[in-house]
C-alpha cells in the first residue's frame, strides 16, 4: 500500500511489508524509453543516516545505510515506504551488522526484483570522511541569466559547432514530488563529449523542473534523454544528488557508458 502523502502508523516490531515497489516501465515510455532497450547504463544510491536497532543484548545501535541497485532493476522503491521499513528495524534484536544487512539486501532484492547492495556503516567508521563543497566540473550557477520559465522545456537545449569534452554543474535542480507537492532539491553534473552545449540554455533548461512533479530517478532520467536527444553528445552522464527528506537521500546515476558503482557515492555538503 502506498503511504506517500498518508498519515502513517509505525511498526513496533520489524515489517517488511511496509516496502513499496514501484514499476519503472510505465514513466519510462511515457519519457521516450524502451523499458527493454535503455539508452543508459547506471545505478539509484540512497543513502539512511537514521538507522537504528537493537543488538542481542537490547541495546539500542546506530549507523549509516548505502543502498544502490542498477538502473535495470525493473521497479523503484517509494522513499516514504523505505523510510517506514527502516523504522520497524527499531525495536528488532539483530546478533550483528551481517545479520542485519542480509535482511535488509533481501527484501529489496524480492521488491526491485534485482540485485542490490547494502552496506551498514558504523560511526566509527566513517570517521574523517568529509562533504564535497559541490560537485566537480564548472558552475553553471555563475552564469548571470533571466529565468520566467519554470515547467519543463526543451527547447532551451542547443548546441555549437565546436567539439569539447567538459564537466558542468549546477545546484539549482528543483522539482516537485508527484504525490505530495513537497520540494525536492538537488545538484546535477552534466558530463559529456560532444558539440558544445549552449550553456545559458542548458542551465535555464534544468531551472525549468523547478515547478515540474516527477520523482528523483524519473527527472534525471528525462534530462539524460532531452540531452541526447537535443545536443546529440557521444558520451553522457548526468549525475543528480538530491538534499535528504525524512532521513533519506537518493542520488541517481546515467550514463551512456558501462560504469561500476564503487567510488561514486560522495556526500555533497547540501546532503
Amino acid at each position: 500500500m502506498l503511504e506517500l502523502g498518508k498519515q502513517s502508523d509505525h511498526d513496533a516490531f520489524y515489517n517488511p511489508g511496509r516496502l513499496y515497489p514501484i514499476s519503472r516501465s510505465e514513466k519510462r515510455k511515457e519519457i521516450g524509453i524502451d523499458p527493454n532497450n535503455l539508452p543508459f547504463f547506471g545505478f539509484d544510491c540512497w543513502n539512511h543516516y537514521e538507522v537504528s536497532w537493537l543488538n542481542n543484548k537490547g541495546k539500542p545501535m546506530v549507523a549509516i545505510a548505502e543502498i544502490a541497485y542498477d538502473c535495470n532493476s525493473p521497479k523503484i522503491i517509494e522513499s516514504k515506504s523505505l523510510k517506514l521499513y527502516f523504522n520497524s528495524l527499531n525495536n528488532t534484536k539483530f546478533n550483528n551488522i551481517a545479520e542485519l544487512e542480509a535482511i535488509i539486501k533481501k527484501d529489496l532484492e524480492e521488491r526491485v526484483e534485482a540485485n542490490v547492495t547494502v552496506t551498514i556503516n558504523s560511526l566509527e567508521k566513517l570517521t574523517g570522511v568529509a562533504a564535497q563543497t559541490s560537485f566537480i566540473g564548472e558552475n553553471l550557477d555563475e552564469l548571470d541569466i533571466e529565468c520566467s520559465v519554470y515547467t519543463v522545456d526543451q527547447s532551451f537545449l542547443a548546441v555549437h559547432d565546436e567539439l569539447v569534452e567538459e564537466t558542468l554543474y549546477s545546484d539549482l535542480l528543483k522539482s516537485n514530488c508527484p504525490v505530495t507537492n513537497q520540494s525536492d532539491w538537488g545538484s546535477i553534473q552534466i558530463a559529456y563529449i560532444g558539440k558544445k552545449i549552449n550553456r545559458e540554455g542548458l542551465l535555464k533548461y534544468l531551472i525549468s523542473y523547478r515547478n515540474h512533479n516527477e520523482f528523483h530517478e524519473q527527472c534525471i532520467e528525462r534530462i539524460f534523454v532531452n540531452i541526447m536527444r537535443h545536443c546529440n553528445p557521444t558520451y553522457l552522464t548526468v549525475y543528480g544528488r538530491y538534499t535528504r527528506r525524512g532521513g533519506l537521500d537518493i542520488n541517481p546515476y546515467r550514463t551512456t557508458e558501462k560504469s561500476l558503482f564503487d567510488g561514486k557515492n560522495h556526500r555533497l555538503i547540501r546532503q
